[in-house]
Formats: C-alpha cells, structure tokens, sequence
C-alpha cells in the first residue's frame, strides 16, 4: 500500500518539519516535500490519502515504560489490548515492564512476551529483570537476555537495596553497553505507600510515602553510575530534588537519564484527594513545588522523556479503599492529550519539545529504530489535532478504566497511528 499523508504540519525534531507532505511506500518513507504532486506516486495502483490539515504529523510516540500484565495477570490487561491502547494514543512502539509473573527473568518467558507483542500490529519491546525474580539479591543472565532481545533491564516495582549488588549490575551494565532504569522508592520511608507523605497523607488519614524515599535512592544511584560510567534511568521522578539531582549527575558528565509521567506534570496531592484510589501510584503525585520543578526538568532537558508507566487495574482492586487499593494508574490513551494541553498550551514546552520528549529522545536513549521521519526509515507516524478537544471517556481500549482523568477536557486529539506504513488506528 502506498500512503500519502497530505496538508499537515510535519513537527520531527531530528529531521524535516514544517509544512510538508509525507510519502510512503512498502512501509518506509520515500519522500517528504512541500508539496507531493501525482507524478510522485501516478505509477502506483492503490493509493490512500491522509488529510492532515489543522494537524501535527509527527513520528509515531515511543514509551519506554508500560504494564501489560502479561504473563500472570491478564485479568488486568494482555498485550493484545495495552497494544490496541498504545495504538488509540498514538504509540507505535512500547517498552513493557518485566515484574510480571513469571518475572522476566529468563530467556523463555522474555521469548513469549516479544512473540505475542510481534503480532500486534506495533513495536512491543521488553525490558528483562536486573535481579532474579526482582529479590534484589542475584543478578540474571544478562548477557542472554540481552541477545535474546532485552532493550534494557529494570526491576520496576522493587528497588535495588543492596549496594553490592547495584554496583555489580552497574559494572556489568557498562560492559554490556546497555541502559539500567531504577524505580527509586526506599521502603524505609513509607509508612504506607501511593500517597504522599504531607497534606494527601493527614487527609485520607494514611502513613504515606516521605519524598526522601526518593531522594535518597537517586543520590546513591546517581553516585555510582559516576563512578562505573553506566547508563542508567531514573524512572518516573517526582521530587523538586530528584529533579536537581538529575541536573547535576547530567553536569557532571555522567550517563544519567529521567523520565517523568503525565501524572506527575498534571496532578498534585490535592488531586489524590479528590480522586482517592484512582489517583494512588508509586512513587506518589506530590505538591505543587514538585508539579513545577518536573515541568521545569522537563523544558531545560534535565528530564529526558515522558513515559505513562500505563499500569492497569481492575474496578474492583481499585475500589478496595486507600490502604489495600493497588497503586497505579492507566496513562497510554490521555498522555499525548495531557502533554499538549499542561505542557505545550501552557507555554513550558514547544510541540517540538514535547514530541522530542515523546518519541525521539526515547527511542534514542534506548537504541531504537524510531523517533524519526526520514527517508528509507520506517513509516511510524501519529497525526492529531493539537487544538481539538476532547472528553477524556470512562471506558478505554485498554480493558482498564482505572483513571482519574475520566471527563477531563484535553486537547490533542489522535487521528491516525500508522506504524510500518500500516494505519493501525484511526478516530
């Protein structure tokens, strides 16, 4: 099939952009110019015609940190659906988290986790674990897991406590020239975790978590990856010191990245509040301090990319009350939405930097082939209008709905998610 995306305004930050039209054949792009006339494609039987008018055109969103429950807990999502949700916000290309059951640990079950996310119809990536069953005591194979198609390695879930076993995973990490991301929430502060220890705590009447859970765990992490030169992640941040602590590891010329969710810029503790459980994630939304210092991260760079850690639970699990609730939220199908309308329309961001945030750095920070509009690369593509509105709906193409952002007005509408020259979704 033969796809010309016509009348739209290409934002690609590494490449061409601006007012231009798109060409795509056999699944890569083979031309964008001002204008694509007939002769360009007159030789061709099937042509299809995208009017982009009023709209970005973009390349397709990567997320490097999504849930799909699957193996072990497919009653909250599989990879069929949370790929039918990438698709509907639009992603083309997804990193999932390995702390499912069994963990992905092992070459077998990362095996079964890449096969079925080849037959989705986008780019489903995996993360393997850092540590046997993510005990924090016993690194996995690695090497194994690298070969048999890990992106990178993370024990998302569960912090690394041992400092031994750290610095071994760091050491192994920079000889494998591969990315460690660490979800940074030191138990020893939490006296019960998903809310923030402060105003959201005193209110629900609940322990919360302390933002030196955080903090504490970035500045080892940060310390050690200076001293091994590993690449690492700091995964979803949300301390105004966690933020700064990035700052300064990246000054100091270590390989230091940051992601940060949609939640984090969007909500503060006076949100939890007032959506409870639905608002109940680890590490916890915190003040409006915090809100800012990860938007400001986020427009000097300091943070790297927005990543929605989609994590999906059932109505009932959420409606267990504050304490025995899960945490998490679903995010794929309302970031790109969040990210224009508190990012872009605000003025903190430029819809370049957000889709640099969203796709290219992204794909960059973990070596894949994405986050680009050139030709003779794949034809991974998003078009939404940036200045349509819409109601965020109560059910989703994810089999969750567990989202506080139900009813909001967002802007940033996905008309389209193409991916290999295939539309995959379209409104």
């Amino acid at each position: 099939m033969v796809l010309l995306i016509q009348h739209g305004t290409v934002v690609n930050p590494a490449g061409k952009s601006g007012a231009l039209d798109i060409l795509v054949e056999d699944g890569k792009v083979v031309a964008i110019e001002p204008k694509i006339n007939e002769e360009f494609f007159s030789t061709f039987n099937d042509v299809q015609i995208i009017d982009a008018k009023d709209c970005v055109v973009a390349p397709g969103l990567v997320d490097v940190h999504v849930h799909f429950r699957d193996p072990g807990f497919t009653y909250k999502e599989d990879i069929i659906t949370g790929a039918e949700a990438a698709k509907a916000g639009g992603f083309t290309t997804v990193i999932m988290m390995a702390n499912t059951d069994p963990a992905i640990d092992n070459v077998e079950t990362l095996e079964y986790v890449l096969d079925k996310g080849s037959k989705t119809g986008i780019k489903v990536k995996s993360c393997a674990n850092i540590t046997q069953g993510m005990k924090g005591l016993e690194l996995t194979d690695m090497e194994a897991l690298l070969k048999s198609g890990a992106v990178g390695f993370t024990d998302d879930g569960s912090p690394i406590l041992d400092e031994a076993v750290l610095r071994e995973a760091m050491h192994k990490a920079k000889q494998l020239d591969v990315l460690l991301s660490f979800h940074e929430e030191n138990p020893a502060y939490i006296l019960s975790s998903g809310f923030n220890h402060g105003e959201a705590s005193k209110q629900l009447n609940v322990g919360g978590a302390d933002r030196l859970a955080e903090i504490r765990m970035i500045e080892r992490d940060i310390k050690y990856a200076l001293i091994t030169k590993a690449k690492i992640n700091i995964q979803h941040i949300s301390t105004t010191e966690g933020v700064e602590l990035v700052r300064q590891g990246k000054m100091q010329g270590g390989y230091i990245f940051a992601e940060a969710t949609p939640h984090h810029f969007s909500l503060t503790e006076e949100d939890v509040v007032r959506y409870g459980t639905y608002a109940k994630m680890n590490p916890p939304v915190r003040t409006e301090m915090d809100r800012q210092a990860i938007i400001a991260g986020l427009s000097d760079g300091t943070i790297d990319m927005i990543a929605t850690d989609h994590a999906p639970h059932t109505e009932e699990e959420k409606s267990r009350g504050v304490e025995l609730a899960p945490s998490g939220i679903i995010g794929l199908e309302t970031s790109l939405g969040l990210g224009v309308t508190k990012l872009v329309r605000s003025g903190a961001l430029s819809m370049d930097q957000l889709i640099t945030r969203m796709s290219y750095n992204p794909a960059k920070i973990y070596g894949l082939e994405a986050g680009i509009l050139e030709i003779g690369k794949p034809a991974d593509i998003v078009v939404f209008n940036a200045n349509k509105s819409w109601s965020v709906p109560s059910r989703f193409a994810s089999k969750a709905s567990n989202s506080p952002f139900i009813g909001w007005e967002l802007y940033g509408k996905v008309e389209y998610t193409i991916c290999n020259g295939e539309i995959v979704y379209s409104a």
